[in-house]
């Protein structure tokens, strides 16, 4: 396995030691400040970490492991704690290497690890949840950044399938896929390696849509609304210019027919963003297309409704179904 010793984003935004610093204070450095009681016994005597606690200098926040400072404890340093008290060969994997790598919107309940499966671990700080795992090569361990963590794909590959519901496990994939952290090819080869994985098929057909266009969850969910109803497939982001030229790009639009469809998330209950897409739809309604809305609650609330729309819609534009 690979150690990952290139600095990470956070450490780049911290001051740099200075020239004249000693290697602890490199270590703690590239550790947000966090450390193993074996790693500070490489520097210091067992009475120098003592008093250093008891002085309140530095707090012990696991039963080997230290925090040297005395402000409050970040994201970033629960990691650490989690991933040096698991030992060695422990890493960041599934949802937390994923949020440690820019995914957003998830609350970070636990810290997830993934460790060898035979590798013996001592007893883990609350919140630090351990998975174990028999298949981890080189190219699914990220080669930068600090603590080790999955790659992109791995981590949301892990996250989905120890994802607590299968809805829970959707919308990580999709995020991803949105937040452009990953793309399909990647998110594929990791499946391809791991046929007995929980949720497979789950995850491969949401990637598939995701990659196709269909990048939010809402999206989804009406993809899945319109195959379920032997509706025609829609095209999804498909990219159109309006009449001042910009690229826009469609949720859903059944090219045939000239049926748009958008899904409008949360972000639409914002008055700017609200008249944007009016002007975006109106545009449309000029050209000659017939424009549906429907809120994303309504795929799950009123679906039947939301159907019964569409069909009327490809019916008056000609669908023969």
């Amino acid at each position: 396995m690979k150690p990952c010793f290139e600095p990470s984003l956070a450490e780049l935004n911290r001051a740099l030691p200075g020239d004249h610093a000693d290697e602890l204070t490199w270590l703690l450095f590239r550790q947000d400040e966090v450390i193993s009681l074996s790693q500070g016994l490489r520097h210091l005597s067992r009475k120098a970490i003592r008093h250093r606690v008891a002085s309140g200098r530095w707090r012990q926040v696991h039963r080997a492991v230290f925090v040297t400072h005395n402000g409050p404890v970040g994201p970033a340093q629960l990691r650490w704690t989690a991933v040096l008290a698991a030992g060695p060969d422990a890493m960041l994997g599934g949802l937390t290497a994923a949020q440690a790598g820019g995914l957003g919107g998830f609350p970070a309940r636990v810290i997830h690890l993934l460790l060898p499966a035979g590798q013996r671990r001592d007893l883990l700080p609350q919140g630090v949840l351990a998975h174990r795992t028999t298949h981890l090569p080189e190219r699914d361990v990220l080669a930068v950044g600090q603590p080790c963590r999955t790659t992109a794909a791995r981590s949301i590959v892990d996250a989905a399938q120890w994802a607590r519901t299968d809805e829970e496990a959707r919308a990580i994939v999709a995020a991803a896929f949105q937040q452009r952290l990953v793309c399909g090819a990647d998110v594929q080869e990791v499946l391809d390696r791991m046929p007995r994985l929980r949720r497979r098929r789950l995850i491969l057909d949401v990637a598939r849509d995701a990659a196709g266009g269909a990048h939010s969850l809402a999206e989804l969910d009406f993809l899945e609304l319109v195959r379920r109803a032997g509706l025609p497939e829609p095209t999804r982001q498909r990219v159109r210019r309006d009449s001042a030229g910009r690229r826009r790009y469609l949720d859903a639009y059944f090219e045939e027919w000239k049926v748009h469809v958008e899904i409008d998330g949360g972000q639409h209950l914002d008055p700017r963003t609200a008249w944007a897409d009016m002007r975006r739809q109106n545009a449309l309604w000029v050209e000659g297309d017939r424009v549906l809305r429907f809120p994303a609650w309504a795929l799950r609330a009123h679906a039947a409704e939301v159907l019964a729309q569409l069909h009327a819609a490809l019916r008056a534009a000609g669908w023969p179904g």
